[in-house]
């Protein structure tokens, strides 16, 4: 059901609102996000590619995962930013291995592993079956700033902030270490403040990812 009063609403819009302009996600703003996976059907077994996640563009020939990004708390939630996740480039190693630091990134984000714990436990958790468990992964990022290929600005997602990180505990919440659902192992540190988009302690383990997120 809508609020229309008559069935003019969509042939006569001079009453409708002015469209919304929505400013930028400050530079180094922290958030709690949620990355969706869109598929984009290309499939390469020896990789490991399953499942159609991954996108092979026509033009360049490199491969990625096109990724949403859905801040999930904090002054900007709901808010979406996307960005693509390098797998292979035909000019090198160089964005294949960006991409894998960054997912190995979200992975000790989201499962609460500090970047130097090489136990056992924690190399288990960095291992994944395949995309499908990248797909509705929730962890922390760092929103910032970077021009687009017009030369106007945009946000981007290109980091991931890990339990050393002093901000770490506040934003993910106390969840298991090594679990799939985020972890606590969070970091102390002298560091000026980031811009953070939640400063409280956050949510129990259970996921109260609301229904807008998925």
């Amino acid at each position: 059901m809508n609020n229309f009063s008559n069935n003019t609403a969509w042939t006569d819009l001079n009453d409708a609102e002015d469209q919304r302009e929505y400013a930028l996600i400050p530079p180094k703003t922290l958030a709690k996000v949620i990355m969706v996976i869109r598929p984009g059907g290309y499939d390469d077994l020896s990789q490991g590619w399953a499942g159609g996640y991954a996108t092979r563009s026509e033009k360049t020939g490199a491969i990625y995962l096109n990724a949403k990004f859905t801040l999930l708390e904090g002054p900007f939630a709901k808010r979406v930013v996307f960005g693509l996740i390098g797998l292979s480039s035909p000019k090198g190693p160089e964005w294949s291995n960006i991409g894998r630091s960054f997912l190995r990134a979200i992975l000790n984000s989201a499962r609460g592993i500090h970047p130097a714990d090489n136990s056992q436990e924690a190399q288990s958790a960095r291992r994944i079956k395949g995309f499908v468990d990248l797909d509705s992964i929730e962890f922390v990022a760092r929103i910032d700033v970077e021009k687009d290929q017009n030369g106007d600005d945009k946000n981007v997602i290109k980091a991931a902030i890990q339990p050393e990180h002093k901000d770490y505990s506040a934003l993910m919440g106390n969840v298991p270490r090594g679990s799939s659902g985020g972890g606590s192992n969070g970091g102390s540190g002298g560091a000026a403040p980031l811009t953070v988009a939640r400063a409280a302690n956050s949510a129990p383990p259970v996921s109260t990812r609301p229904a807008w997120a998925s």
